[in-house]
């Protein structure tokens, strides 16, 4: 087996594409799909998201510091990529990917209703990286849709069907492979 070389750059995939949905100071609310996205702490609970400073969501989040991530599913792919491709400064992309605003328990944006994850964020620090902003959250409210819990309280988001981006692409996550910890665990 032979390594071809690539030019350096982000190959770091697939990668989870969600949907952030922000609002300014005057109350006018956006939609941004990100896959620049991810966990960066466990205690605080923390993310980062990255954006780039030309998107219209951009200033949003800079101007409140606060942002919802909603997790995106196979019935939500179309949405997904459409809150990705269009722009907030000609669109009303809640009215055109038909989605629902409900109010978040903590931040000034708005949840997702049809997302069955949540996740409010207010930002700790921002970062200029270059061609994009990466924007450090602390997550201060989780909501889940309850159709994912099960009789013990254990949330299954894979019964959502999540889905990921890789290479321009979106993809379902497959069949589990394994859960953390079965290479060291002990056998029965």
């Amino acid at each position: 087996m032979a390594k071809i070389s690539f030019k350096p750059g982000n190959m770091l995939y697939p990668l989870p594409a969600v949907m952030v949905s922000v609002t300014d100071k005057a109350g006018r609310s956006n939609i941004i799909t990100v896959a620049w996205a991810g966990t960066v702490c466990t205690n605080p609970p923390m993310v980062g998201i990255s954006v780039r400073p030309s998107r219209y969501s951009h200033h949003m989040i800079a101007e409140t510091g606060e942002f919802v991530i909603n997790l995106t599913t196979e019935e939500l792919a179309f949405a997904t990529d459409y809150c990705g491709v269009r722009s907030g400064r000609d669109t009303d992309k809640w009215k055109e990917a038909k989605l629902t605003p409900v109010k978040s328990d903590l931040v000034k944006a708005p949840c997702i209703a049809e997302s069955p994850v949540n996740i409010e964020c207010r930002v700790v620090k921002t970062e200029q990286m270059g061609s994009h902003d990466l924007f450090l959250a602390e997550v201060v409210a989780v909501h889940v849709d309850d159709r994912y819990m099960d009789e013990k309280g254990s949330f299954h988001l894979e019964n959502a069907k999540p889905i990921v981006y890789s290479h321009g692409e979106y993809y379902d996550l497959g069949k589990r492979i394994g859960k953390f910890g079965y290479s060291v665990q002990k056998k029965p």
